[in-house]
């Protein structure tokens, strides 16, 4: 575990992350797991008309969007192939202490554990409904080799990581995403707007969740 990263209780009861070098939070303050349900499940894989759905996270972080999404698909029957990227995995010991599995009543935190221990850069079949693919490489680099329906960007925000929401990269997601395809961010500032509507984008603004007053959801035009 870098001892710069600590645990962190968010103000709905969940944790999160706080990386102390970068003053920078995993999830929101005021709510890490309704934080995760507002944006990516509810304005992102909510939003999708099909039951078949490729998902690019960007940002596997401790893991709580991959577990929702792999919740939501066995409830909903929902086939789902989801494809995470991670520069940085997090050390065991800390997932462990992680209590989303308790807060969200999901009894098998095996799953929710081993969600993080599967090798990287393969396919694994979680569940009937979600397969789980962890990319291990730096998201300024990647390079898709596949269409999506669904782009979950959770990465650090805009003034803490700025290389990641370059226009050069928000472009490469927008060609990664199927006509129609969503892309949602927890995000809402007027540059990165900017950014996506020069990309090609439509740019929707959502209320956001707790704490926020608005986030970004971007459509690819069909």
């Amino acid at each position: 575990m870098n001892p710069k990263t600590r645990l962190v209780l968010t103000e709905d009861g969940s944790h999160s992350l706080y990386v102390e070098e970068m003053d920078e939070y995993y999830h929101s303050k005021y709510g890490a797991i309704q934080e995760s349900k507002h944006v990516f499940i509810k304005h992102g894989l909510g939003a999708i008309e099909r039951n078949d759905v490729s998902v690019l996270e960007v940002g596997f972080g401790a893991g709580l969007n991959a577990l929702l999404t792999c919740m939501e698909s066995m409830t909903l029957q929902k086939n789902t192939h989801y494809d995470a990227i991670e520069c940085f995995p997090l050390d065991g010991s800390l997932i462990q202490k992680l209590n989303f599995s308790r807060l969200l009543q999901f009894k098998d935190h095996q799953l929710f554990l081993k969600l993080h221990e599967l090798p990287w850069d393969r396919e694994h079949e979680i569940s009937p409904n979600f397969i789980l693919h962890k990319m291990l490489q730096d998201f300024t680099r990647f390079v898709p080799k596949k269409k999506y329906h669904l782009v979950y960007f959770d990465a650090f925000a805009p003034g803490k990581q700025p290389e990641m929401w370059n226009e050069e990269h928000l472009n490469r997601l927008y060609h990664a995403l199927e006509s129609g395809g969503i892309l949602v961010t927890y995000c809402a500032k007027g540059e990165i707007k900017r950014r996506l509507k020069r990309t090609g984008f439509n740019v929707e603004l959502a209320k956001g969740p707790p704490g926020k007053h608005q986030m970004i959801r971007a459509i690819k035009p069909s």
